[in-house]
């Protein structure tokens, strides 16, 4: 059963920061640097990976996005907008780069090209920290789960829907959400038994409430996240993953993860890959 939930976030609209031009359009490598600007999306309300705090930008993202401008020969013009459309913001032209821990899943790489994975984004599940139902992946069966609208968690219910028939279960109802901190707060309050999101999120929400939530195992297949670009947008990629390859090396993307995700992943492919 699907249960879509939307809702207009005003707050979000209130936070919303739009630096530079506020319409762009995604262009080559030779355009941008002919034109002296490169537009980048990044999300809202995605911790620790990109979020604002009391006004300010925080995350693994943003520290990024200022070692690339130290790099870059041209303007970055940043927009940080809500999840939704972001990524289509890509593909269809009006940003150059989604500057996001967007995870790679096969609907994606359609319309996308995607960066040197920046972190590992394997689907788990969390649970309030005292459900005693849940105790492993089978037990999810008929359960009510959160999963963010068009995101790489709701791309995991085609791994956990297969997994569960093993064992006889089916997915229980299935709750859409825009932003996933709202799951979390349904979650806590008793309205879900579950919620799916990547493993770093995962770490940082339990670490941060011990006391509210318990992680689980993994619902999904090994994943990881990355920057995307529109897909033949060939020359741009290149450039990126020059940079990618540049703080891999020199051991600075590793120390990031470290302060934001709690652990560095020196594992990851050296290419997109789901």
């Amino acid at each position: 059963m699907l249960f879509v939930r939307t809702k207009t976030f005003g707050i979000i609209a209130a936070v919303m920061l739009t630096v530079g031009a506020s319409q762009a359009f995604a262009a080559s490598l030779e355009e941008i640097k002919a034109r002296g600007t490169m537009t980048v999306a990044t999300e809202d309300s995605y911790k620790p990976f990109e979020y604002v705090e009391n006004g300010k930008p925080m995350g693994l993202d943003h520290e990024l996005l200022a070692l690339l401008r130290k790099e870059a020969s041209f303007k970055i013009d940043q927009q940080i907008i809500p999840w939704t459309g972001l990524l289509a913001g890509v593909a269809t032209g009006k940003y150059d780069v989604a500057l996001t821990a967007a995870v790679i899943t096969p609907e994606r790489v359609q319309s996308l090209a995607f960066t040197m994975p920046i972190a590992d984004a394997t689907q788990y599940y969390v649970v309030r920290a005292d459900e005693s139902r849940i105790k492993g992946v089978a037990d999810l069966a008929g359960k009510s789960v959160g999963v963010q609208s068009g995101g790489a968690s709701y791309a995991a219910l085609a791994d956990l829907e297969p997994t569960l028939a093993k064992t006889g279960g089916k997915l229980g109802k299935v709750v859409q959400y825009t932003s996933l901190p709202e799951a979390y707060q349904d979650l806590a309050n008793g309205r879900l038994d579950y919620v799916i999101n990547g493993v770093v999120n995962l770490v940082s929400l339990t670490k941060d409430q011990p006391k509210r939530f318990r992680m689980g195992e993994a619902v999904g297949a090994p994943t990881y996240a990355a920057w995307a670009v529109a897909k033949g947008n060939d020359g741009l990629l290149a450039y990126l993953d020059t940079f990618m390859a540049k703080v891999r090396a020199s051991g600075e993307l590793y120390a990031l993860q470290e302060k934001w995700l709690g652990r560095a992943f020196k594992d990851m492919p050296a290419t997109a890959t789901k």
